[in-house]
């Protein structure tokens, strides 16, 4: 019952992990005046309303600058999964194949019938220690 659960564990352990090393994500932060506004994953982030869409110029001295600003953060993903075996040196595969070996035979339990005294004679008693010391429970 354990070794199926432990099983069962691992495998989820597992596909998380391959499911969370092959996937890519974006996320998107709008500030507005230097502040965090909006931040999303996986879509695109909601304005404040206060973007400019061209910076205009009243007169030729003055020049109106744009508060918001929008950052982007791409954490990629690995593309490649394949183990290249030609790689693994000898030592690697004795450490491989005994490292197997030694989780798979960790599970396994003993028989619970065995009886391990079964070819043993008890002792032979020369004195019964409970009457030369006369101790009797009551």
């Amino acid at each position: 019952m354990f070794k199926q659960v432990m099983h069962k564990i691992s495998s989820i352990v597992m596909a998380f992990v391959v499911l969370f090393s092959t996937m890519s994500f974006t996320v998107d932060m709008h500030y507005c005046g230097g502040v965090l506004v909006d931040t999303a994953i996986f879509h695109k982030v909601k304005s404040c309303g206060m973007d400019m869409q061209k910076p205009s110029t009243e007169g030729c001295s003055k020049v109106k600058k744009n508060c918001c600003s929008d950052e982007q953060i791409v954490l990629d993903s690995q593309d490649e999964l394949q183990l290249n075996i030609d790689k693994i040196t000898l030592e690697q595969r004795v450490f491989i194949a005994s490292f197997v070996y030694s989780y798979i035979t960790l599970f396994e339990g003993l028989d619970t019938d065995i009886s391990l005294f079964e070819e043993y004679d008890p002792p032979v008693v020369i004195r019964q220690l409970y009457k030369i010391d006369e101790t009797y429970l009551i």
